[in-house]
């Protein structure tokens, strides 16, 4: 089983300098792939404003995305498709491309992302598709996995770019008071922001799927 994920950026053509978004986006893969090593082939762009990545579990590729998107300055978002499944790589002309039902599944997920977003939920960023090859059990999997990124997606949506550097910070297990001399700020102010914005969930679900419980 392999878990494919497509990226692409929202609203890229409202842009005022998408190459600048772009070169942004990669800089923060190369953070969170050295703070997280999780993913056997990290986001790349492929085309456009598209990147894909590859991941050998489902948790992994889903504390990844977290850690990207809380990364992400205020004015750049992406959204994600998740796939799950094989992958069956074919060779072209002496290139090694992926391709399969998990890719599959991935482009699957990432156009029911765009249709939550302009109908129930707003925003949603991420959705989870599971190929039918895969064993029964992967369905009720799948199932609380688009739960908690849809809970995970509105908190996050809603934080402030700071907020967000915070929660990061904290899901990698910084303490209040290194993040309050980072921001410049109090430890009371980082406390207060973290409160007020959920931070504590989305940190605690983010120990979950690493596998470590976080102070």
């Amino acid at each position: 089983m392999t878990v494919a994920v497509i990226a692409d950026i929202v609203a890229s053509r409202q842009l005022v300098d998408r190459a600048a978004a772009q070169r942004r986006i990669a800089d923060i893969v190369d953070e969170v792939s050295t703070d997280l090593p999780l993913a056997d082939e990290p986001l790349t762009a492929v085309v456009g404003d598209e990147l894909q990545a590859q991941y050998r579990r489902l948790d992994d590729a889903l504390a990844s995305l977290l850690l990207l998107r809380l990364a992400l300055p205020d004015g750049v978002d992406c959204r994600f498709g998740v796939g799950v499944g094989e992958v069956r790589p074919i060779d072209l002309d002496g290139r090694t491309v992926p391709e399969g039902p998990a890719w599959w599944a991935a482009r699957a997920a990432i156009e029911n992302t765009q249709r939550l977003q302009k109908r129930s939920a707003p925003f949603a960023r991420t959705w989870v598709v599971a190929d039918e090859g895969e064993h029964a059990a992967m369905t009720d999997i799948v199932a609380v996995a688009n739960a908690y990124a849809l809970a995970r997606d509105q908190l996050v949506s809603a934080m402030s770019e700071r907020t967000r550097r915070l929660t990061y910070g904290r899901c990698l297990g910084r303490s209040q008071r290194e993040l309050a001399q980072r921001e410049g700020v109090s430890q009371s102010a980082v406390s207060q922001a973290l409160a007020s914005a959920g931070s504590a969930a989305i940190v605690e679900g983010f120990a979950v799927l690493t596998g470590g419980a976080r102070s």
